[in-house]
């Protein structure tokens, strides 16, 4: 037997289900039969892009908000994954104290639900682009964490992975740290705060030149959705992984200008790249994971490589591009 098939007819909460990851994962456990309640406020997220099945169901509400907690959880829900969280790192920036309302007493109020109703499991979406700093080697594996970061988004993201650590040392409460690497494929609308592939396409399908801050040279370790979900759906079954924090990368990096040239050769796009200057809290010019933790717990082996991601992607981006188009939001 499949060991996905243990989602079958189980309650699976996913906090954050309408984002990227989320609708991409609630979609992944509709097709396994499981009944899937999402939870998102809907802030940076959109109702056409929630998966359209019968075994998905849609609470719009704030992990802040008892009421909705409340909700959700008289459900008795079997796994939770937290995957809402106030994003990104300029953001953070930006708005400081929202970042650690959502970040910090968001998922504490998540773990004691959680906790009170008895999951059988809860997996936390930590950021592996966050928790390691200037300070941690390359590529970066799980012990090497840093408390000298350079966002709230980045101290927020380490603040969850320690309660979610104390509620697992405490309360015994089956948690797993999945530490995301970039991000990226279909169901991330572009926009001010979202991720550079998203806002690389749209720019590019709109005949712009694509921004990017510093020379090119800067990597990155982009990891396709699909591959990401595959790997939260491990976690949430071995029994190996129960208290760990596990890398969720692709364990290979690449330069931010090679990213932008195949978006523009993709899209037909002849403005080329418009070089700005680095943002201030932008000091990593490099990132890489090691994958070797999960290899050995989960047996995670990515699939889609960094250019059919993108394809991918773009392909998903022409099929969605008038809602994708009203729904951008830039400052300009």
């Amino acid at each position: 037997m499949d060991q996905l098939d243990t989602f079958q007819d189980k309650k699976v909460l996913v906090t954050g289900g309408a984002g990227c990851v989320g609708s991409n994962l609630s979609r992944r456990l509709g097709e396994l039969d499981a009944q899937v309640l999402i939870l998102d406020n809907m802030s940076s997220a959109y109702e056409w892009n929630i998966p359209n099945m019968e075994n998905i169901e849609v609470v719009k509400g704030d992990v802040r908000d008892d009421a909705s907690l409340k909700r959700v959880f008289k459900e008795k829900p079997d796994y939770v994954f937290h995957l809402a969280a106030h994003f990104a790192n300029q953001n953070s920036v930006d708005n400081p104290e929202k970042d650690l309302m959502v970040n910090g007493i968001g998922t504490l109020k998540i773990l004691q639900y959680a906790q009170l109703t008895g999951v059988e499991r809860l997996v936390y979406s930590s950021s592996g682009c966050g928790v390691y700093g200037l300070d941690s080697q390359m590529p970066f594996q799980e012990h090497d964490i840093s408390i000298s970061l350079h966002t709230p988004y980045q101290v927020t993201k380490l603040l969850g992975e320690l309660y979610t650590n104390y509620f697992y040392n405490l309360y015994d409460l089956p948690i797993v740290n999945a530490r995301f690497f970039n991000v990226f494929g279909p169901g991330e609308v572009p926009g001010k705060y979202r991720n550079v592939i998203p806002n690389f396409f749209y720019w590019s399908m709109t005949n712009n030149p694509l921004p990017i801050t510093g020379d090119g040279s800067e990597t990155r370790d982009w990891t396709y959705v699909t591959d990401i979900v595959e790997g939260l759906l491990t976690m949430a079954i071995k029994k190996e992984a129960i208290g760990e924090a596990i890398n969720l990368g692709s364990g290979e990096d690449h330069k931010v200008k090679e990213m932008a040239q195949i978006i523009n050769e993709l899209t037909g796009n002849r403005e080329g790249f418009a070089y700005i200057p680095r943002r201030n809290w932008d000091a990593k010019t490099k990132l890489l994971s090691s994958i070797e933790k999960a290899e050995q717990i989960l047996d995670y082996q990515p699939q889609v490589s960094f250019k059919q991601g993108l394809e991918k992607t773009y392909h998903w981006f022409q099929e969605n591009w008038e809602n994708i188009e009203k729904s951008a939001e830039f400052d300009y």
